[in-house]
C-alpha cells in the first residue's frame, strides 16, 4: 500500500471516528457525578459478625447486593455502589438531599430478632419488673453476666457434655460476638458498642471526643483494651474512662420507644437478654406496610415461612404454658400471669406483647402472620417494611465518611470545570498555532478532534463524570500537544538537514515515535496504578488521564502523520518556513554539566528551605487524612466566626476551625466549619445553626470523614507512589539501562519533596487530588527527562571520541528548547485550572504546577549531572 492511499485512508477513518463521536455526544446524556449534580455519597466499613467471622470479598459483594435493593426503594436512579479497599463499600447516591434518611435506609443492618421474653431475661439476670435507667448500668449487669446453654441447643441425636451444649449455644443462638463499650467518668457513652478493641479505639478517635480545658489524659484506660486506646496518646480517652465487655451470649437492648416521642429525644432505658433467639427474620415472609384497624396507625404486618410457623407456634406454647403454671397472689388477674414475648430490630425493642394463656392455650397459630407497630410515620414504617422483605445485612456495617454535595454547589462546579477546560483547549490551540505556524494549525485541527473522541469515549462507556475527571480530560490536552511538538521538532530538525517536506516529515515521525512511546506508557502506567488503588472521585481523574492518554497516541501519531502526509506536497508545506525551520536551530551554548554544581546547590538550598518549613509549620493534612467533618452552608442572616463559635460551644465545638467563605452561588453569608463531628452529630449542627441564624437545608453540604477511611486513602496513597516508582524504575531500565533508572528516581524525588516543601510553606491543604497531581507530577516530570536521556542515547555512537560530558552538553543544547515547549504547553492547561476552577480543581492546578516546573527544572540540571558523574566514574 502506497503512502498516499495509506493517508487518505486514515483521514477517512478518522472523519468516520468524528462523525459517530459527534453523534453519540448529541444522543447520549452525560453522567454526572455527585460534585457536579449533588447528593449524598456514603462509604461504610464492613464489620464481622458470628454468622459472618471474615468479612471476604464474598460477604461485600452480599452486601453490596442488598445494599442496591434498598437504593431502588429510595427512588434513585443511576446510584453507585462499589467496593472501596478490602472491606469498605463506596455509594454515591446522585440528587438526594435528605442524608439522614439514606443513612438510615441504606445503613441499617435490620436484623430482626424474637425473643422468649421472661427465660431470657432470668438467664442474663437482668431485671423482669422494669429496664435500667441507663445504659450503664445495664452494660455493668451485662459483664458481668454468663449465658447458659439450653439442651435444646444440641442437634436431636448428639450425646454431649456441658462443654458441647455450650459451644453449641455459641454457634446456633448468638446473634453478636463480644461487645466493647467505652463510658467516662460521668457514666456517660463514649464510643461503642463494637465487636474488638481495634474498633472501639478507632471509633472514639473518629468521634474525636475532647477532655475539658486543663483535663488530664488517661495513660491507660481502666478495664478491657488498655492498650489500644493509649495508643491514641494526645487522643485517648479522659482520666476516668472505663471499657466494660459484654460477652457473646447476652445482649443489651434498648426499651421499646414510648408512642410520640421524638426520634431525636434522648431515651435511655435498656434490658438485659440472654442471645438465645427464638425466630429471626429469616423466618419470616411478605413484609409490607399497612394500617391497625384498631388505631388506624401504620404498622408493619408480615406472614412467617413453614419452618418459621412451627417455631412460633410452639414459643407461644411455650409461653401460654408457662402463663398456666403461675401462681397469683390474691387480688391479681390472669392478665398478670400472663408471660411476654419481644421483637428487636437491631437491638432495639419494637414490640413487647404478651400471649394470654386463656385465649390462647396451645399458643399462637403462626399462619396468621404478625405486625410490629408503634415504629412511626408511614415514610418511616414503610422503609422499615422494605428492609426487611429485601433482607437483612450480611455484615455490620460502621458509617466511616459521608458526604452532600447541594445541586447548586455542583451546578457551579461543573459550570467552573466547563471553563477551565475550554480556557485550557484555547491556550494550548494559540501556543501550537504561534509557536508551529502551518504545523500548529493542524495539531490544532487534531487536538480538537481530540477532545471530541475522549469526550464520546466518556459518553458511550459510560464514565461517570467528576471533578477529578473533568482535571483529567484538561490536563490529557497537554499530553496530546506534548506528543505533537516532540513530532514537529523532529520534522524542523529533519527538514534543516537539507531533506524534503515529505522525507523530512516521514523521518521525524520515525524518530519521534520510541520518545513518544516511552513518555506515554510511564504515563498511562502511573494512571493505572492510581485507578487500582484510589478512591472512587480519584478514579474518575486516573481513568480520563489513561484513556486521554491512550486516544493522544491516535491522534498524534496516526492522525496528524496522516494528514501532513496528505498536505506534504502541498503549496501549504512547499517552504520550510512553514514549518518554522526556515533558520538555523537555536542553540544553546552552554556548558550545563560545567554548572552542574551550581545546580546541585541551588536544588539543595530550595530543599533545605523546605524542609525547614515542614519542620517548623508541619504538613497541613486535610480530612481526607486526617479525619473530621467539614460543613458549607449559607445563613439566610449575617453572622460573623465569633457569633457561630458561640452557637456551636454548647455542643462542645468551641474550637472548631470557622471560616466565613466567598460563594457567591450560594448566597453573602456563607460559612465554612471543620470540626471532629460524627456524621450521626452532624444534624445537631445543623439545627443550631438553623434556630439562631436560619439556613437552606437544600444547600447544606457536608463532608465526613472517619479515621479509618483516612488510614485507607493514606495506604493507598503509599501504596500508589512506592508502585509507581517501581514501574518507573523497571522500564528505565529496560529501555535505556538501570543505570539511569537512578537519576531518574532521584529527580522525581527531587520534584515531590520540593512540592511538598511549597505546601508546607504556603499552607496549602493536602487532599486526595493533592496525592492524584504528585502521582501526576511523576509521569509528566519523567516526560521531559525521556526526552534528554533519549537524546543521549542517540548521540552515543554519533560521538565516540567525546566524553560523556561533551556528549550530554550537545543533548541538552539540542533538545532545550523542545523541553521547554513541552512544559509551556502543558502548563496553559494547569494555568486554566487555577484560573478558572473551583476548589477542587484549584488543588489539582496548584500541585500541578508547583511540580511541572519542579520536573522541568530536575530533568535537565539534575538527572542528566546526575547520570553524568556516574558514568564518568565507571571503570
Amino acid at each position: 500500500m502506497t503512502s498516499r492511499r495509506r493517508n487518505f485512508l486514515i483521514i477517512l477513518l478518522l472523519l468516520g471516528l468524528l462523525g459517530a463521536s459527534l453523534a453519540a455526544i448529541a444522543r447520549q446524556p452525560t453522567r454526572l457525578g455527585l460534585d457536579l449534580r449533588g447528593g449524598v455519597e456514603l462509604v461504610y466499613e464492613g464489620r464481622p459478625t458470628p454468622r459472618v467471622p471474615q468479612v471476604t470479598p464474598q460477604a461485600i459483594e452480599d452486601a453490596i447486593s442488598t445494599i442496591r435493593k434498598r437504593t431502588d426503594n429510595l427512588g434513585v436512579s443511576e446510584p453507585e455502589i462499589q467496593p472501596a479497599g478490602a472491606n469498605q463499600i463506596s455509594i454515591a447516591l446522585p440528587d438526594v438531599e435528605d442524608a439522614d434518611r439514606a443513612v438510615e435506609q441504606v445503613g441499617t443492618t435490620a436484623q430482626l430478632q424474637f425473643y422468649d421474653w421472661e427465660p431470657n431475661v432470668e438467664v442474663a439476670g437482668g431485671r423482669l419488673d422494669r429496664p435500667y435507667p441507663t445504659l450503664f448500668e445495664a452494660v455493668t449487669k451485662a459483664a458481668a453476666a454468663k449465658p447458659q446453654a439450653e439442651r435444646e441447643d444440641v442437634p436431636p441425636g448428639v450425646r454431649a457434655g456441658r462443654a458441647d451444649y455450650e459451644r453449641y449455644d455459641r454457634q446456633n443462638d448468638s446473634t453478636q460476638d463480644d461487645r466493647y463499650y467505652l463510658f467516662g467518668r460521668d457514666r456517660k457513652l463514649l464510643s461503642g458498642p463494637d465487636s474488638s478493641c481495634e474498633e472501639l479505639a478507632a471509633d472514639y478517635e473518629s468521634a474525636g471526643q475532647a477532655a475539658a480545658p486543663g483535663g488530664a489524659r488517661s495513660p491507660a484506660a481502666k478495664g478491657e483494651c488498655a492498650a489500644e486506646l493509649s495508643a491514641l496518646g494526645q487522643a485517648a480517652p479522659p482520666a476516668g474512662a472505663r471499657v466494660l465487655k459484654v460477652p457473646r451470649g447476652i445482649v443489651v437492648v434498648q426499651d421499646e420507644r414510648p408512642r410520640g416521642l421524638p426520634a431525636n429525644a434522648p431515651f435511655d432505658r435498656h434490658w438485659l437478654l440472654e442471645d438465645d433467639t427464638s425466630l429471626s427474620g429469616n423466618d419470616i415472609t411478605d413484609p409490607k406496610q399497612t394500617f391497625d384497624p384498631q388505631d388506624s396507625q401504620p404498622v408493619v404486618s408480615f406472614s412467617f415461612t413453614d419452618e418459621g410457623e412451627r417455631a412460633f407456634e410452639g414459643v407461644t406454647r411455650r409461653i401460654a404454658q408457662r402463663g398456666s403454671e403461675q401462681i397469683l397472689p390474691p387480688g391479681a388477674s390472669a392478665q398478670d400471669a400472663s408471660q411476654r414475648f419481644a421483637i428487636t430490630l437491631d437491638n432495639q425493642i419494637v414490640s413487647l406483647a404478651s400471649v394470654n394463656f386463656r385465649e390462647y392455650p396451645e399458643g399462637i397459630e403462626g399462619s396468621n402472620g404478625a405486625q410490629i407497630d408503634g415504629i412511626g410515620n408511614i415514610e418511616d414504617t414503610q422503609a422499615l417494611a422494605d428492609n426487611l422483605r429485601i433482607g437483612a445485612l450480611p455484615i455490620e456495617l460502621k458509617l466511616v465518611s459521608q458526604t452532600k454535595v447541594s445541586a447548586t454547589l455542583g451546578a457551579q462546579a461543573l459550570r467552573q470545570g466547563l471553563i477551565a477546560a475550554g480556557a485550557g483547549l484555547a491556550l494550548t490551540l494559540l501556543f501550537l498555532i504561534g509557536f508551529y505556524r502551518v504545523l500548529g494549525v493542524v495539531a490544532s485541527v487534531t487536538l480538537m478532534v481530540y477532545a471530541v473522541l475522549l469526550y464520546a469515549i466518556v459518553e458511550l462507556i459510560p464514565i461517570t463524570l467528576t471533578l477529578p475527571g473533568i482535571a483529567g480530560m484538561i490536563l490529557t490536552l497537554g499530553v496530546a500537544a506534548d506528543a505533537n511538538i516532540v513530532v514537529f521538532e523532529r520534522i524542523k530538525e529533519e527538514a534543516r538537514t537539507g531533506r524534503s517536506i515529505p522525507a523530512a516529515i516521514a523521518a521525524g515521525y520515525g524518530k519521534a515515535l520510541r520518545t513518544i512511546l516511552d513518555a506515554n506508557v510511564v504515563t498511562f502506567g502511573v494512571a493505572f496504578i492510581l485507578f487500582l488503588v484510589a478512591t472512587a472521585g480519584v478514579k474518575g481523574f486516573a481513568f480520563t488521564l489513561g484513556i486521554g492518554t491512550l486516544v493522544s497516541l491516535f491522534t498524534a501519531v496516526l492522525a496528524t502523520s496522516a494528514i501532513l502526509g496528505a498536505m506534504s506536497r502541498t503549496r501549504l508545506l512547499r517552504s520550510r518556513l512553514a514549518l518554522g525551520a526556515g533558520t538555523e536551530r537555536l542553540r544553546w551554548n552552554f556548558d550545563f554539566m560545567g554548572a552542574s554544581k551550581w545546580f546541585f546547590s541551588f536544588s539543595g538550598a530550595i530543599l533545605a528551605a523546605g524542609a525547614i518549613a515542614i519542620a517548623a509549620l508541619g504538613v497541613n493534612f486535610g480530612i481526607d487524612f486526617e479525619s473530621g467533618t467539614r460543613i458549607k452552608t449559607p445563613l439566610e442572616q449575617p453572622a460573623t466566626v465569633a457569633q457561630v463559635r458561640d452557637t456551636l460551644a454548647p455542643l462542645g465545638l468551641g474550637d472548631a476551625k470557622i471560616q466565613q467563605v466567598d460563594e457567591p452561588e450560594l448566597g453573602a453569608n456563607v460559612v465554612q466549619i471543620s470540626a471532629s463531628v460524627q456524621p450521626d452529630e452532624v444534624e445537631r449542627v445543623k439545627s443550631a445553626l438553623d434556630e439562631r441564624f436560619g439556613i437552606d437545608e437544600a444547600e447544606f453540604t457536608n463532608n465526613t470523614i472517619g479515621p479509618t477511611f483516612g488510614a485507607q486513602i493514606a495506604y493507598t496513597a503509599a501504596i500508589a507512589i512506592v508502585a509507581s516508582l517501581f514501574l518507573i524504575s523497571i522500564y528505565i531500565g529496560f529501555r535505556f539501562q538501570f543505570k539511569f533508572a537512578v537519576p531518574v528516581l532521584i529527580a522525581l524525588a527531587h520534584d515531590l519533596l520540593i512540592t511538598a516543601g511549597v505546601y508546607a510553606l504556603f499552607g496549602r491543604e493536602v487532599t486526595t487530588s493533592t496525592v492524584a497531581a504528585l502521582l501526576t507530577i511523576l509521569g509528566f516530570s519523567l516526560y521531559d527527562t525521556i526526552i534528554v536521556f533519549d537524546r543521549i542515547r542517540e548521540n552515543v555512537p554519533r560521538m565516540p571520541r567525546a566524553t560523556f560530558s561533551q556528549i550530554v552538553n550537545r543533548s541538552m543544547s539540542e533538545v532545550l528548547t523542545r523541553s521547554l515547549a513541552t512544559s509551556f504547553s502543558t502548563l496553559f492547561p494547569v494555568v486554566a485550572l487555577m484560573v478558572f476552577g473551583g476548589e477542587t480543581l484549584r488543588d489539582f492546578g496548584f500541585a500541578l504546577l508547583v511540580g511541572i516546573a519542579s520536573g522541568t527544572y530536575s530533568s535537565i540540571f539534575i538527572a542528566a549531572p546526575v547520570l553524568t558523574a556516574w558514568k564518568e566514574r565507571e571503570p
